[in-house]
Protein backbone atom coordinates (compact mmCIF):
# COMPACT_ATOMS: atom_id res chain seq x y z
CA UNK A 1 0.00 0.00 0.00
CA UNK A 2 1.12 3.48 -0.80
CA UNK A 3 2.27 5.70 2.45
CA UNK A 4 0.77 8.99 2.25
CA UNK A 5 2.31 9.79 6.24
CA UNK A 6 2.58 13.21 6.93
CA UNK A 7 0.82 14.33 3.07
CA UNK A 8 -2.23 16.84 3.93
CA UNK A 9 -5.11 16.35 1.69
CA UNK A 10 -7.80 19.18 1.68
CA UNK A 11 -11.73 18.13 0.36
CA UNK A 12 -13.62 20.83 -0.81
CA UNK A 13 -17.19 20.28 -0.61
CA UNK A 14 -20.96 21.86 0.18
CA UNK A 15 -24.48 20.72 0.87
CA UNK A 16 -25.90 18.15 -1.67
CA UNK A 17 -22.31 16.34 -1.98
CA UNK A 18 -22.54 12.75 -3.03
CA UNK A 19 -22.07 11.13 0.01
CA UNK A 20 -19.72 8.14 -1.25
CA UNK A 21 -17.65 10.72 -3.18
CA UNK A 22 -16.37 12.77 -0.46
CA UNK A 23 -16.52 8.92 2.12
CA UNK A 24 -14.46 6.72 0.37
CA UNK A 25 -11.72 8.68 -0.99
CA UNK A 26 -11.54 10.47 2.51
CA UNK A 27 -10.76 6.71 4.28
CA UNK A 28 -8.74 5.73 1.32
CA UNK A 29 -6.69 8.67 1.82
CA UNK A 30 -5.98 8.56 5.98
CA UNK A 31 -6.43 4.64 5.43
CA UNK A 32 -3.02 5.84 3.84
CA UNK A 33 -1.99 7.90 6.29
CA UNK A 34 -2.84 11.32 5.32
CA UNK A 35 -4.52 14.17 7.31
CA UNK A 36 -7.75 14.83 5.53
CA UNK A 37 -9.16 18.42 6.06
CA UNK A 38 -12.65 19.44 5.05
CA UNK A 39 -13.21 22.68 3.33
CA UNK A 40 -16.59 24.73 2.44
CA UNK A 41 -17.80 27.75 2.21
CA UNK A 42 -20.07 27.06 5.17
CA UNK A 43 -19.16 26.34 8.96
CA UNK A 44 -20.06 23.97 11.20
CA UNK A 45 -21.23 21.14 9.28
CA UNK A 46 -22.77 19.93 5.82
CA UNK A 47 -25.43 17.26 4.08
CA UNK A 48 -24.40 14.99 1.14
CA UNK A 49 -27.48 14.40 -0.65
CA UNK A 50 -28.25 11.12 0.83
CA UNK A 51 -27.99 12.47 4.22
CA UNK A 52 -24.16 11.85 5.76
CA UNK A 53 -23.22 14.55 7.86
CA UNK A 54 -19.74 16.11 7.78
CA UNK A 55 -18.18 18.50 9.65
CA UNK A 56 -16.28 21.45 8.40
CA UNK A 57 -12.56 21.86 9.48
CA UNK A 58 -11.86 24.93 7.58
CA UNK A 59 -13.80 27.67 5.82
CA UNK A 60 -12.67 28.06 2.13
CA UNK A 61 -11.62 31.89 2.48
CA UNK A 62 -8.98 31.12 5.08
CA UNK A 63 -8.14 27.90 3.43
CA UNK A 64 -4.84 28.44 1.59
CA UNK A 65 -3.50 25.58 -1.62
CA UNK A 66 0.00 26.05 0.07
CA UNK A 67 -0.84 24.63 3.39
CA UNK A 68 -2.19 21.19 1.52
CA UNK A 69 -0.45 18.53 -0.20
CA UNK A 70 -3.20 17.67 -2.60
CA UNK A 71 -7.17 17.98 -3.18
CA UNK A 72 -10.02 16.36 -3.61
CA UNK A 73 -13.46 17.65 -5.16
CA UNK A 74 -16.44 15.42 -4.57
CA UNK A 75 -19.23 15.46 -7.21
CA UNK A 76 -23.29 15.96 -6.46
CA UNK A 77 -25.19 18.31 -9.00
CA UNK A 78 -25.91 20.97 -5.90
CA UNK A 79 -22.23 20.54 -4.32
CA UNK A 80 -20.53 21.27 -7.47
CA UNK A 81 -22.75 23.89 -8.80
CA UNK A 82 -22.53 25.87 -5.87
CA UNK A 83 -19.17 25.50 -5.01
CA UNK A 84 -18.53 26.99 -9.04
CA UNK A 85 -20.07 30.04 -8.47
CA UNK A 86 -17.93 30.66 -4.86
CA UNK A 87 -15.24 32.81 -6.08
CA UNK A 88 -13.06 31.93 -3.11
CA UNK A 89 -13.35 28.15 -3.66
CA UNK A 90 -12.65 28.62 -7.45
CA UNK A 91 -9.26 30.31 -5.93
CA UNK A 92 -8.56 27.72 -3.77
CA UNK A 93 -8.70 25.10 -6.25
CA UNK A 94 -6.74 27.47 -8.88
CA UNK A 95 -4.07 27.50 -6.67
CA UNK A 96 -3.23 23.59 -6.83
CA UNK A 97 -2.86 23.78 -10.29
CA UNK A 98 -0.92 26.90 -9.60
CA UNK A 99 1.39 24.73 -7.44
CA UNK A 100 1.10 22.14 -9.96
CA UNK A 101 -0.35 19.76 -7.15
CA UNK A 102 -2.29 16.65 -7.54
CA UNK A 103 -5.92 17.19 -7.73
CA UNK A 104 -8.73 14.52 -7.46
CA UNK A 105 -11.92 14.83 -9.46
CA UNK A 106 -15.06 13.11 -9.81
CA UNK A 107 -18.60 13.11 -11.02
CA UNK A 108 -20.26 16.68 -11.03
CA UNK A 109 -16.83 18.01 -9.13
CA UNK A 110 -15.59 18.95 -12.78
CA UNK A 111 -17.89 22.03 -12.50
CA UNK A 112 -15.22 23.78 -10.57
CA UNK A 113 -12.47 23.34 -12.87
CA UNK A 114 -14.09 25.41 -15.63
CA UNK A 115 -14.47 28.10 -13.65
CA UNK A 116 -11.30 27.59 -12.30
CA UNK A 117 -9.91 27.69 -16.27
CA UNK A 118 -7.68 24.73 -15.77
CA UNK A 119 -9.00 22.37 -17.92
CA UNK A 120 -7.62 23.85 -20.96
CA UNK A 121 -5.37 21.06 -22.94
CA UNK A 122 -6.11 18.23 -20.32
CA UNK A 123 -8.02 14.85 -21.17
CA UNK A 124 -10.60 14.40 -18.52
CA UNK A 125 -13.87 12.33 -17.64
CA UNK A 126 -16.59 13.58 -15.59
CA UNK A 127 -20.45 12.65 -15.36
CA UNK A 128 -21.72 12.69 -19.20
CA UNK A 129 -23.75 15.79 -18.77
CA UNK A 130 -20.31 18.01 -17.82
CA UNK A 131 -18.82 16.57 -21.45
CA UNK A 132 -20.06 19.80 -22.89
CA UNK A 133 -18.90 22.28 -20.42
CA UNK A 134 -15.78 20.35 -20.14
CA UNK A 135 -15.01 20.16 -24.35
CA UNK A 136 -15.94 24.20 -24.21
CA UNK A 137 -13.43 24.91 -21.73
CA UNK A 138 -10.98 23.32 -23.83
CA UNK A 139 -10.48 19.83 -21.85
CA UNK A 140 -10.55 16.11 -24.29
CA UNK A 141 -13.77 14.55 -22.90
CA UNK A 142 -13.15 11.17 -22.77
CA UNK A 143 -15.97 8.48 -21.11
CA UNK A 144 -13.39 6.08 -18.90
CA UNK A 145 -13.17 4.86 -15.45
CA UNK A 146 -10.33 7.27 -14.40
CA UNK A 147 -8.28 9.83 -16.59
CA UNK A 148 -5.00 11.07 -15.02
CA UNK A 149 -3.45 13.82 -16.44
CA UNK A 150 -0.48 15.82 -15.30
CA UNK A 151 -1.18 15.12 -11.66
CA UNK A 152 -5.17 15.36 -12.25
CA UNK A 153 -7.59 12.25 -11.55
CA UNK A 154 -11.05 12.23 -12.92
CA UNK A 155 -13.76 9.80 -13.09
CA UNK A 156 -17.32 9.44 -13.25
CA UNK A 157 -19.22 8.22 -10.72
CA UNK A 158 -19.33 6.08 -7.58
CA UNK A 159 -18.79 3.51 -9.17
CA UNK A 160 -15.52 4.10 -10.16
CA UNK A 161 -14.75 4.96 -6.88
CA UNK A 162 -12.15 1.92 -6.05
CA UNK A 163 -10.17 2.99 -9.55
CA UNK A 164 -10.84 6.78 -8.63
CA UNK A 165 -8.99 6.37 -4.64
CA UNK A 166 -6.12 4.13 -5.71
CA UNK A 167 -5.21 6.95 -8.06
CA UNK A 168 -5.52 9.62 -6.49
CA UNK A 169 -3.86 7.79 -2.97
CA UNK A 170 -0.66 7.06 -5.98
CA UNK A 171 -0.54 10.77 -7.09
CA UNK A 172 -0.77 12.23 -3.51
CA UNK A 173 2.57 10.24 -2.52
CA UNK A 174 3.91 10.91 -6.02
CA UNK A 175 3.38 14.74 -5.10
CA UNK A 176 3.92 17.80 -7.57
CA UNK A 177 4.19 17.43 -10.67
CA UNK A 178 5.76 19.10 -14.08
CA UNK A 179 4.04 22.04 -15.36
CA UNK A 180 0.92 20.86 -17.78
CA UNK A 181 1.60 22.48 -21.09
CA UNK A 182 -1.67 23.39 -23.11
Amino acid sequence: MTDLTGKRIAFLATNGFEDSELTSPWEAVTSAGATATLVSPEPGSITGKNGHEARVDAAVGQAKGDDFDGLVLPGGVANGDTIRMDEDAVAFARSFFDQHKPVGVICHGGWILTDADVVKGRTMTSWPSLRTDLRNAGATWVDEEVVVDAGLVSSRKPDDLPAFNAKIVEEFAEGKHEAQVA
